[in-house]
């Protein structure tokens, strides 16, 4: 059996070298083709025979043949099963553990015994986020964790500024938000909203809201408070 062991040890590790020599070809001719792949995070063999994964800037996707002579994006689907393979890889480069949310750079809104906890990225000048904020006032018993997200507007950025600098957040959010009143001058250290850009462009986040539940669940865009229930109790089991 030793042998047989050792054969097989052998042919394990010939196939590792020759995909690493693959791997080795293709980063050394797209860098020196396309001076935006210089630095390619992984370059691993796909689902489809012949075709190679290429990942850049943390979850960008690539496809490319195993010498890099062509480059395909877009999507690749399993048409058996009816998946997309490129979401799916795109979405477990993405996710976000709830434990792992910079919660010091969020404020909260506590509402009943706030067991319930939900975070949720929102840009002050999106409708959407007027819409959904209106709408979840309906939702009791929950601990709300307020990212602001300014990604729309230069006046995004200055509306955050006078929220996250207001004596009470939460009451300035919500005035904003859900009674339209005008927000008020105030000037502190605004580093956390710089820091939550830089999160939400790390973790895909484009639009707003985003909502992350406690079991780490992501949703994007305005849903209704019936579905925010839902949800809810769907993190709690």
């Amino acid at each position: 059996m030793k042998p047989m062991k050792t054969l097989f040890t052998l042919a394990v590790m010939s196939v590792a070298c020759m995909a690493c020599s693959q791997e080795a070809v293709i980063r050394k001719n797209l860098a020196e083709r396309i001076p935006q792949l210089q630095n390619i995070d992984e370059v691993t063999k796909s689902a489809m025979p012949g075709l190679w994964e290429i990942r850049t800037n943390g979850a960008d996707i690539l496809y490319t043949d195993a010498e890099g002579n062509y480059l395909i994006q877009g999507s690749l689907i399993d048409t058996k099963l009816r998946r997309n393979l490129t979401d799916e890889r795109v979405d477990k480069l993405t996710a976000i553990a709830f434990d792992a949310l910079p919660l010091k750079d969020s404020f909260t809104i506590v509402r009943g015994n706030g067991k319930r906890h939900l975070a949720v990225f929102e840009d002050p000048n999106c409708g959407y986020c007027k819409r959904f904020e209106r709408d979840l006032q309906k939702v009791d018993n929950i601990t709300i964790h307020m990212f602001l997200y300014p990604i729309l507007s230069s006046d995004s950025t200055d509306k955050s500024k006078g929220i996250w600098c207001a004596k009470d957040k939460g009451k300035s959010w919500q005035d904003w938000m859900v009674r339209d009143v005008p927000i008020g001058a105030a000037s502190c250290d605004t580093a956390a909203l710089e820091r939550n850009v830089e999160f939400g462009h790390k973790y895909k986040i484009t639009g707003t809201p985003t909502l992350i539940f406690a079991n780490s669940e992501r949703v994007p865009g305005a849903i209704d408070s019936q579905q925010v229930e839902q949800h809810l109790a769907e993190a709690k089991n």
